[in-house]
């Protein structure tokens, strides 16, 4: 696993299968996604190796309940105070109370959902959901966090914007694939993804920090371009 500081108070953690993110607030640790089901003892590590420790982390925040996002949770739910958050159209997938529906597969994504081997990945195990968020809501963290509800991936996908800090996690909305920014695949509606796309192609952000790929470092304008909003 690697750690890539994005920001002084900013990492992704990259896996060998997916990624996330951690934010620092003076030692106070929100963590949007949790990687798969094992990932838990990579992210530990990744915390240890910044001086910091498990019992720093605060929030948990979960884009949506794909099993590459949420998996983790339920592990990191134990290392202490920890409140894990998501959208409440999601939570009761994240819960384990009603099975996780299957995305709407194009032929093209069948074929490259099972290339990339997403079809072996372990399933999440079921995580309480401390609170359930709704477009709007605001979280208390890098500033200031808000809530954008982005239906579409799952009914439940989330992104989160720190308005101070022009950074904004997209979940997998929003892809960047071989410098490629794009929507993302492996919807369970892709008109309705599609609608959120552009509804975050005008959020005012200048780092946007995807679900798959590299973070886009020129948001402002790399998001409206692919949205088709700027020529």
């Amino acid at each position: 696993m690697d750690i890539i500081e994005l920001r002084p108070s900013l990492y992704m953690l990259l896996f060998e299968f997916g990624q996330a993110y951690l934010w620092n607030d003076a030692g106070a640790l929100t963590l949007i996604d949790t990687g798969i089901a094992t990932s838990g003892g990579d992210i530990a590590d990744a915390i240890g190796r910044l001086g910091l420790r498990t019992s720093d982390v605060r929030h948990v925040i979960l884009t949506h309940f794909h099993e590459d996002h949420s998996g983790g949770a339920a592990e990191i739910s134990l290392w202490g105070d920890v409140i894990v958050m998501a959208h409440s159209r999601d939570a009761p997938v994240i819960c384990g109370e009603v099975p996780a529906p299957l995305p709407n597969f194009t032929d093209q994504e069948r074929v490259l959902h099972r290339d990339l081997g997403a079809h072996l990945l372990p399933p999440a195990p079921p995580c309480r959901i401390d609170r359930r968020l709704d477009d709007g809501d605001l979280i208390d963290f890098g500033g200031g966090a808000q809530v954008i509800a982005t239906p579409g991936h799952t009914d439940g996908s989330i992104a989160i914007h720190l308005p101070g800090e022009g950074v904004l996690f997209t979940g997998d909305t929003v892809a960047h694939v071989g410098g490629q920014v794009m929507p993302g695949v492996f919807n369970l509606d892709r008109e309705e993804m599609l609608r959120s796309f552009r509804k975050l192609a005008v959020v005012d952000a200048e780092l946007a920090c995807v679900g798959h790929g590299e973070p886009i470092k020129n948001a402002r304008i790399a998001l409206p371009a692919a949205a088709g909003l700027i020529p």
